[in-house]
């Protein structure tokens, strides 16, 4: 089978993992990434859920795999083009260059979503309002300081951010910002312990191994606040404080306080070159706009074409043990495939 080459699209935790498997097995591989490393949104962060286990280590795994591989890494590579014929899937790169596939994953991820777009949080506007993202490039610094150089005595997130939202067309859960709220707001009692820390939440979904473990513990051990409902409006003080204003749904009283730090927990949406290759390829999109599976239950890494084929957050929003998972049955999923066409042009 080394004469079956195959693209990996995406060099995120799904596009490295799923490299690493095709190439266990004995596939020539391209792991194919747009910008100059690869790691994706993942790369950047702090600490990961449940164990709060450091990020680096998963990817210190990760590329010592593929540096002990015989994977082709290309960064800076930008797919242009697109096209299936006769069997064979034809990439064109933004240098022209055009190479033939016999299978293509596609591990395109996910984008953040633009905080921005919600103007009554105030993101872009206030400048001590950040995002999710923003806080773990904090932690990474070691350093959790408002912009006028204080540590914040206060803190406040607000969940779904562009999430179960139909102002923004965007109805789905992204899964994991509930727990990556309770994580980040542990990390602050853990790094600043007389700080207040405050969740403004619409409902906590839980759903994985230790979540509700590790959202308990950040009540009974570290005390933070849990407010349910929506804040419906945050405005800057003098001094670079934000009042908060939102309604207690609990208690059914209106609510009013003021954060030096408000933190957004920004949701996933599809990248933005799902379209594009959705388009070129024929593919079929889910009413979140994630690519679709041929089937949601039994063959979630196949597409709607044969030979091309999906893993990890390209599909729906996911966390990174689930991400791995997904990535090593898309390997199996291509290995399957191949040996079946193999098979055909053998017999």
């Amino acid at each position: 089978m080394i004469h079956k080459k195959i693209a990996v699209i995406g060099g995120g935790v799904a596009g490295m993992e799923t490299a690493i498997q095709l190439d266990r097995i004995g596939y020539p591989v391209d792991l194919i990434e747009k910008s100059e490393s690869l790691g994706g949104h993942a790369k950047n962060w702090y600490r990961v859920f449940p164990d709060r286990r450091p990020a680096a280590e998963i990817f210190e795994i990760l590329h010592s795999n593929l540096k002990n591989s015989r994977v082709e890494v290309k960064t800076s590579t930008t797919i242009k083009t697109f096209e299936k014929k006769d069997g064979k899937i034809f990439l064109s790169d933004q240098e022209n260059e055009t190479n033939s596939y016999d299978a293509i994953v596609l591990c395109s991820g996910f984008e953040l979503f633009e905080a921005s777009r919600k103007e009554e949080y105030g993101f872009g506007i206030y400048e001590n309002v950040i995002t999710s993202a923003g806080l773990e490039e904090m932690f990474n610094s070691g350093s959790i300081l408002t912009k006028q150089g204080k540590a914040p005595k206060r803190v406040g997130f607000v969940h779904c951010v562009g999430s179960r939202d139909e102002q923004c067309g965007n109805h789905h859960c992204s899964k994991v910002c509930c727990v990556t709220a309770v994580k980040q707001a542990i990390e602050i009692s853990e790094m600043l312990p007389e700080t207040e820390v405050f969740c403004f939440y619409m409902d906590m979904r839980m759903f994985g191994p230790y979540y509700e473990e590790l959202y308990r513990e950040s009540q009974e051990k570290w005390g933070v606040q849990y407010i349910r409902g929506r804040v419906s409006e945050a405005a800057g003080n003098a001094g670079g404080s934000i009042q908060v204003k939102a309604e207690d749904t609990l208690t059914g009283r209106p609510l009013k306080m003021n954060v030096d730090l408000l933190v957004l927990m920004v949701g996933m949406l599809p990248s933005k070159d799902t379209k594009q290759i959705a388009g070129q390829l024929d593919l079929k999109t889910g009413v979140n706009g994630f690519f679709k599976a041929w089937d949601d239950h039994y063959q979630t890494n196949l597409t709607s074409q044969t030979g091309i084929f999906i893993a990890g957050s390209a599909t729906a929003p996911m966390n990174i043990t689930d991400t791995i998972s997904h990535a090593r049955a898309a390997a199996t999923e291509v290995d399957k495939y191949l040996k079946e066409i193999n098979n055909k042009i053998t017999y």
